[in-house]
Parts: structure tokens; sequence; C-alpha cells
């Protein structure tokens, strides 16, 4: 598995990957353009993949204007391989290394996603839009999580979204 900065080169791939969840589908694919890949990439945050073997098995991208997460997605023939975790941390590392204290995302409930990310330390805040859960996760509770972690109290799982 390689771990890498995503580049506007990769959109074709994360596009695919969006488009075949099976969880927290987009009603309307055709909404989120490649125009809106390149702006989250290059000038609201930036992104990252996983490689196995040459082929982008998941992504994830964080967004700085909105203070957002805006992806966190992978092949489902790729999930429980710890991939997930590994890109999730990724994101919030540098996220919280750009002088950010909260980050929140919105994902759609009863799903493998609100599962991972309240294992995570997520917390919910309420409701985004009509019908996803609003979680929230600030600076302290990261590094609180990454923590724990570290000292064996609470090892990661290899649970994905």
């Amino acid at each position: 598995m390689i771990y890498r900065d995503a580049t506007i080169e990769d959109i074709n791939h994360l596009q695919i990957i969006r488009n075949s969840v099976k969880e927290n589908i987009l009603s309307n694919p055709d909404l989120v353009t490649i125009d809106d890949y390149k702006e989250y990439l290059s000038v609201r945050g930036k992104g990252w993949v996983c490689e196995i073997d040459d082929l982008i098995v998941g992504f994830a991208i964080a967004d700085l204007k909105d203070s957002n997460i805006w992806a966190l997605f992978l092949r489902s023939e790729f999930e429980g391989k710890g991939i997930a975790y590994e890109l999730h941390k990724l994101m919030l590392d540098w996220y919280f290394s750009n002088g950010k204290e909260k980050v929140w995302l919105g994902t759609s409930p009863n799903t493998r996603a609100e599962k991972f990310y309240r294992k995570r330390g997520w917390r919910e805040t309420g409701l985004h839009g009509e019908s996803e859960i609003k979680f929230e996760m600030t600076r302290e509770d990261w590094l609180n999580k990454k923590l724990k972690d570290v000292s064996g109290n609470a090892a990661p799982d290899q649970a994905e979204a």
C-alpha cells in the first residue's frame, strides 16, 4: 500500500470511487464536477490517495476554507484493511497542523461511515441538511485520541467506512 498526496491527474479515479459506493450515495453524481475536485485539491484544501498495485483504492479530501471533511471513500472490495483509518489519520494530522481548531463533516445515519466516525472520536452535533448527521472533531480531541492510540489504551481497529 502506498499513501500519497492526491493530484489533479487522479480525479477520474476519485470520481469512479465516489460514484461506486453503496452508502452515502450522491443523489445526482453530475452535481460534483471535475472542477469541484480541482478546487478542493488545489485551492480549498488537500487530498490523499491509497494505491495498491497502481490502482487507487481510496481517497480523502479536507477543506480548510469551510473547515470540513469533503470526502473519505474506498472501493468496497478494499474495506476492512485499515485504509480508511490511515487516510483519516493523514488528513486530520494535516488539517490540524494548519492551525485549525475544529472540523466537521456530514454523513448518512445508520451507515458504516457513521460507525467509523463514532469509533474515531467524532461527536454528533446535530443535523447537516435534512437527513445527514453532523459530526465535529476538535484539535484537542484529535490529539487526545492519537495519544490514546499510541499508548495502547485504545488501539485502532480495522473497521472501515
